[in-house]
């Protein structure tokens, strides 16, 4: 995993965004460095519908040349030859999707010590550490932890790939990165962004 493609990284249902398909080639337009396709929560897309809208997603990024990750989605992820997956903790083990699909990027979400280590000990690629911040994008996100933990996490792994997730806007994700996080992963910043332009490169340290 090439640490520079975790600076931006947008993730996004239909439920997320009235325009998902114009929100994600306008951000891809404006610089993100990856896509994640969460469809989850209430009224979101299920079956061939699902997976048309997965790949609409996919082309798009194809055409910006942004890596394509499924969340949580292992059959689909398969079938659509993604560039990779990201899982939580209770989602499938990463030695299982590691075996189907060699060579694939591996995300996992971690939340303590003992879940950063047993990532990086199993081949995850890189490793999503939050919520940083209050989040609305998630019902049932853990509480905010603060940079606190990523710093440790930074410490304790220097060079492994590592990104800042929940709650991250314009006006804080500079603290998210000198915490020691490769990037940012956003949702709602970009989605409800006036000005996706602006918002990216603001996400991204660009003035």
């Amino acid at each position: 995993m090439n640490r520079n493609d975790l600076s931006v990284y947008f993730i996004m249902g239909t439920s997320n965004s009235k325009q998902p398909l114009e929100t994600l080639e306008k951000a891809l337009q404006a610089g993100i460095t990856c896509f994640q396709i969460r469809e989850k929560g209430e009224g979101c897309l299920k079956g061939a519908a699902y997976e048309a809208f997965a790949k609409e997603c996919q082309n798009l990024c194809r055409a910006y040349n942004v890596p394509f990750i499924v969340n949580d989605d292992v059959d689909l992820a398969l079938k659509l030859d993604a560039d990779g997956i990201h899982v939580g903790q209770d989602d499938l083990a990463i030695t299982e999707f590691r075996a189907q699909a060699n060579g694939k990027i591996i995300g996992v979400s971690v939340h303590d010590e003992q879940e950063l280590h047993h990532a990086v000990k199993s081949g995850a690629d890189y490793v999503g550490i939050g919520p940083i911040y209050q989040t609305k994008s998630k019902s049932n996100a853990k509480p905010p932890a603060g940079v606190n933990f990523l710093q440790k996490a930074r410490s304790l792994y220097p060079q492994f790939p590592i990104v800042g997730i929940g709650g991250i806007n314009e006006k804080n994700a500079a603290e998210v990165r000198s915490a020691g996080a490769d990037g940012v992963a956003v949702i709602s910043v970009i989605c409800e962004s006036s000005d996706i332009n602006k918002t990216i490169r603001a996400l991204s340290g660009e003035k």
